[in-house]
């Protein structure tokens, strides 16, 4: 009969470091190796490898904190979209990103906007930057009744831009939900946006389907565009 033998919890260097790691996905660690884990040296200089102890089901709470209060935006998405990560580490990773998002760069915010947890669309959706707003737009997880949901107006250019070259241009429910965005938009003092805005969404269109849009069109020049035909009381 075979038996399995346990496994030999131990630390840098007297553990290599391909071991180690793996020890650190391990759900059963002995009591104290994920504090003593986390004051390695080694361990403080990579701060993306604290993750796994800041995420660890069995990591202590005042660990958890202290470690996520370190850890860099990366590591701290990365801690907020593993589902085997534990609840409290995912809620306190998000919760620290809505407060760096302000904070960051454009070319952050475009890397993290592509895989952000939920709580953080809201802020995204916001943000004046087309280049972000498409990365969002390419979100696995973003389904047509949330973006329907979020597509509201005032519509700015910069989302009706990231929009159009997205990949829901050609769905109609989308379409029709921009148009009558749009059409609340255009009025706006300031709006910065034109009627050309309005011609990738009629053109994913049917002609029934158009003609129902443009009876809910209240700017008499897109209700004119949107139509397929001419149309009376321009």
């Amino acid at each position: 009969m075979t038996h399995s033998l346990p496994v030999p919890w131990g630390l840098p260097p007297d553990v290599p470091w391909p071991r180690f790691l793996r020890l650190l996905r391990q759900p059963d660690p002995p009591r104290g190796w994920l504090e003593s884990a986390a004051d390695l040296p080694e361990l403080k200089k990579r701060p993306l490898l604290l993750r796994w102890i800041a995420q660890h089901p069995k990591a202590p709470a005042h660990l958890r904190a202290r470690l996520l209060a370190r850890l860099p935006w990366r590591a701290l998405a990365a801690v907020a979209a593993d589902p085997a990560a534990h609840p409290q580490a995912r809620q306190q990773s998000t919760e620290k990103l809505q407060q760096l998002w302000p904070v960051m760069t454009t070319g952050e915010r475009r890397s993290l906007a592509l895989h952000a947890p939920r709580q953080l669309w809201p802020l995204i959706w916001r943000t004046p930057s087309t280049s972000v707003l498409a990365a969002f737009l390419q979100h696995p997880k973003l389904g047509l009744e949330v973006l329907i949901a979020l597509i509201q107006p005032p519509l700015r250019p910069t989302l009706a831009d990231a929009l159009a070259t997205s990949r829901w241009r050609e769905i109609g429910p989308v379409a029709e939900q921009v148009l009558q965005a749009l059409d609340r938009s255009l009025p706006l003092p300031d709006s910065g946006l034109v009627l050309g805005h309005a011609a990738p969404w009629i053109k994913a269109l049917d002609e029934d389907t158009r003609i129902l849009a443009a009876s809910r069109i209240v700017t008499p020049a897109l209700r004119r565009m949107v139509h397929p035909r001419p149309v009376e009381n321009g």
